[in-house]
């Protein structure tokens, strides 16, 4: 039996790749405001999740999504601070219309350490569904890959099965 290992490429390798389809303003963007929230957030795991029109790094206690304090979000147009909308926002950063998650446009990496985001932030890590154990030494976790973009015409023929899936089932 000759079996041919495969050798994982290291998380911050295979972040890197995820990245390398954005521009290199926005690669930057994304290096810096890691740094800022590892900072920030020292006890934190960052998970990884690349899809075909961004890549998201969960910032939480444990690789599991619902326990993330806050992500921050790649995509072509730039980076967001994605936060709960339980959170009060008395100056309207949020911007959204989702039930779950609304988000704060990061035009630049310093807009993170702007006083009004940062008190966002803060009230996030405060109402953390799980607190951050400061024994526990953070990871850099991959948890998705789409090693290969869908096209147009896969994503559209997906979404129709869905559709007639559900109404199967009516």
């Amino acid at each position: 039996m000759n079996r041919k290992l495969k050798i994982q490429p290291r998380p911050a390798t295979e972040l890197a790749g995820f990245l390398a389809r954005f521009s290199p303003a926005i690669v930057g963007q994304v290096k810096a405001l890691r740094t800022k929230m590892r900072r920030r957030l020292p006890h934190a795991h960052e998970v990884v999740y690349n899809y075909n029109h961004a890549c998201v790094i969960n910032y939480g206690p444990s690789e599991k999504p619902y326990e993330a304090v806050c992500c921050l979000a790649a995509q072509a147009g730039g980076v967001s601070l994605y936060l709960s909308t339980k959170l009060a926002d008395p100056k309207k950063l949020l911007q959204g219309t989702g039930k779950q998650v609304r988000f704060v446009p990061l035009p630049a990496a310093a807009t993170l350490g702007h006083p009004d985001v940062e008190a966002l932030l803060a009230a996030a890590i405060k109402h953390a569904p799980i607190p951050f154990d400061p024994t526990v030494r953070p990871r850099l976790i991959i948890k998705s890959n789409s090693a290969k973009p869908s096209s147009k015409r896969a994503i559209a023929a997906a979404a129709k099965s869905k559709i007639e899936i559900r109404k199967s089932k009516i």
